[in-house]
């Protein structure tokens, strides 16, 4: 089963799964967050008449349907996706990330413990490092300060999933994603945000000035890094000592791994690149830090590599010029 599963990353990584002959459940309740019909045709381009994809329209945060869903299917493994996502909407409306990131999270997890699921795989985000400052983000360092109601319920998810690998030995892998992009992807990102701008001839929106860096990461590199990890269920990590408790791993089977690029860019090359890729210059309006962000992203991802062996590297040039495309095709411009 996929949470999320008409979103970005839950469509895509349904793609994938079915390419190697998994069946997938894919729950979303096509909510308004942003527009429901993009979410429609992104599932419409992944079944494609395959019947290896059945779309179940619910709210996580049903408890009873949620709980009805678990008894009707047997899941092999379940990957959380579905998330109330967005640092700046958690300063509007909060109660929407508790809804779906806490209660709809407690809901997944008692449905993997009382239907016997084998692993349990769940996105959380690079916005859990919070006022961190230490460069790159490793999994190994405490994530105790985070910045964003956004943050504090991925982190949340992070606690309450270990303490289902402790009570019932349920085996969990979080997955911090930094900054995903690529066709497809949401309309409320910056590279989706500015390419709409700049063709309409409006100003983009930069904030802290300009002087933000980001890990970003393309939309198959996340996949990928996704795809290995379902097939890997943790175990206990034998070396972990609760005198110098290691974050990213337990005595219980947890894990927590970076999906990053492992290279920090500046946001000023990114409107470069996506400017070539547009052949049109942007007009720049630039802004204070908003409440919430922090300046900087950078995934430390030498334990994905040690453990998947597997490192993301889509370049820029060539994941921004493949998100031009299918935005222009997709909007026939």
């Amino acid at each position: 089963m996929i949470t999320g599963a008409a979103g970005f990353i839950g469509t895509a990584l349904s793609r994938k799964l079915i390419e190697g002959g998994a069946e997938v459940v894919g729950l979303d309740n096509l909510n308004d967050y942003y527009d429901p019909q993009l979410k429609r045709d992104r599932m419409a381009a992944l079944v494609g008449g395959s019947d290896a994809f059945t779309h179940v329209n619910m709210e996580l945060a049903d408890r009873n349907a949620v709980e009805k869903l678990f008894s009707d299917h047997q899941f092999d493994a379940v990957v959380n996706l579905a998330a109330q996502a967005g640092v700046r909407y958690s300063l509007i409306n909060p109660h929407s990330y508790v809804d779906t990131n806490i209660v709809g999270f407690v809901n997944v997890l008692e449905g993997c413990r009382h239907s016997g699921v084998k692993h349990f795989v769940y996105a959380s985000s690079s916005s859990v490092y919070g006022a961190n400052t230490r460069m790159p983000f490793s999994v190994h360092d405490n994530v105790d300060h985070p910045v964003s109601l956004y943050a504090a319920s991925k982190k949340s998810n992070e606690l309450m999933a270990h303490t289902y690998s402790h009570l019932f030995e349920l085996p969990t892998t979080g997955l911090r994603f930094f900054t995903v992009y690529g066709p497809w992807g949401r309309p409320d990102m910056a590279l989706f945000l500015f390419t709409k701008a700049i063709l309409e001839d409006r100003p983009i929106d930069v904030f802290n000035h300009g002087n933000m860096e980001r890990d970003f990461t393309y939309i198959d590199d996340i996949v990928e890094g996704v795809y290995r990890v379902i097939h890997k269920i943790p175990s206990s990590d034998p070396d972990w000592n609760g005198d110098n408790p290691d974050p990213a791993s337990s005595y219980c089977p947890y894990r927590v791994y970076n999906i990053g690029n492992n290279n920090k860019e500046k946001l000023l090359r990114y409107i470069e690149v996506l400017e070539e890729c547009l052949g049109k210059k942007a007009e720049k309006n630039f802004m204070d830090m908003q409440p919430g962000d922090v300046p900087a992203t950078y995934a430390n991802v030498d334990d994905l590599v040690a453990d998947f062996d597997y490192k993301p590297a889509t370049t820029l040039e060539y994941g921004i010029r493949k998100f031009v495309d299918w935005y222009k095709e997709y909007y026939n411009i």
